[in-house]
């Protein structure tokens, strides 16, 4: 590893013991996207910021040239009660950085920027912006998505989350629906009404066993889970009114428009979609990003878990440091040869890159 690689990974697991210990739940994240900020500021990097989200541009940044993104995001989750270390504590063992956020996604967010930092100087046939952003957890809309149309046309997205720095080529979206059914009251002793909660089953049945045709060679079929389920008054009334939730997650074989379509066409209940917004991501195997990937030795996968990659309408790839089976999870933690590991990858890969 050379010298300067060493002293941009150095820097920045510096940066992510302060970002670990700086709370940034989602929507909370002003302090972390301050440090940020000031990062980029401290090594002579002029900083955008909008809300919570920071982001900077190549330093010769030509309209001309294709543009990449590299992103990941700042805030986290509210950690569980089960944790034995400090969320907030940034404790080092050996080669692990322990805290909340430290695999998901603060190593990606620090390892992106040392790539950034340095691609940043040197003449690339292609720009680089870099974007550390916040709501990623909620899919909020103050997040990536409110800065998406300041950035500009993006032709590649490298999306950081914990991958172990294989190729995660392609990602399910997600789409979630509220489902109400409508009868009409009557007393139970006696046949009266048009009991909602039958028909309800009915639909919960006919989501639990449909089988959508088309299946994903990377992300197998559709999943739809019936979640949760609320009906009734009292014993002895038959509700006029059953509500229930539904979590789809749909594969790049269909858009949630089409899966919500065949949906409504197959249930009774009004369907009303939370948003529609989560598609299902990916690039092509061919995109020569892919073809990079895999000539260094990268595993490429289809990925079950949610990112800002739905968010984006442009080719991306979800790849970064850490181990997914971490996030979310008690006593979260981080190697620091994996975030010294990403950061080397990540410049192999994008060294004497061309679209």
């Amino acid at each position: 590893m050379s010298e300067l690689i060493a002293q941009l990974s150095e820097e920045a697991i510096e940066l992510l013991t302060q970002l670990i210990q700086t709370q940034s739940f989602s929507r909370e994240e002003t302090a972390t996207a301050d440090i940020l900020e000031a990062f980029l500021t401290q090594h002579t990097i002029p900083a955008q910021r909008q809300g919570h989200n920071v982001w900077a541009t190549s330093r010769h940044f030509d309209p001309a040239k294709p543009t990449i993104l590299l992103n990941s995001h700042h805030d986290t989750v509210r950690p569980g009660v089960a944790w034995s270390y400090p969320p907030f504590g940034a404790v080092r063992e050996g080669d692990k950085l322990i805290g909340l956020g430290s695999n998901d996604a603060g190593a990606s967010a620090v390892s992106l920027l040392a790539v950034f930092r340095y691609f940043y100087d040197q003449p690339t046939a292609f720009n680089l912006i870099c974007a550390i952003t916040a709501e990623e957890e909620i899919s909020g809309a103050n997040g990536i998505k409110s800065i998406l149309p300041e950035l500009g046309k993006i032709d590649l997205g490298i999306v950081g989350e914990p991958t172990s720095m294989n190729a995660a080529i392609a990602e399910k979206g997600l789409l979630v629906l509220d489902g109400v059914a409508h009868g009409r009251t009557g007393h139970a002793a006696r046949n009266e009404g048009d009991n909602a909660l039958y028909k309800a089953l009915d639909d919960i049945n006919w989501l639990r066993s449909y089988q959508f045709p088309k299946v994903s060679e990377l992300l197998g079929p559709v999943k739809m889970t019936v979640t949760q389920i609320s009906a009734g008054t009292q014993h002895n009334v038959v509700p006029d009114e059953c509500r229930y939730v539904v979590d789809v997650r749909p594969t790049e074989c269909y858009t949630n428009e089409e899966i919500l379509e065949i949906i409504r066409a197959n249930v009774q209940a009004e369907i009303t979609p939370r948003s529609t917004h989560l598609q299902s991501s990916g690039i092509s195997l061919n995109h020569p990003i892919v073809r990079k990937a895999v000539a260094m030795g990268k595993t490429t996968y289809g990925s079950p878990t949610l990112s800002d990659q739905a968010l984006m309408r442009f080719p991306t790839l979800k790849m970064g440091p850490g181990d997914s089976a971490r996030s979310h999870a008690p006593d979260e933690y981080i190697l620091l040869s994996e975030i010294r590991g990403g950061i080397a990858d990540y410049i192999g890969l994008l060294s004497d890159f061309k679209f």
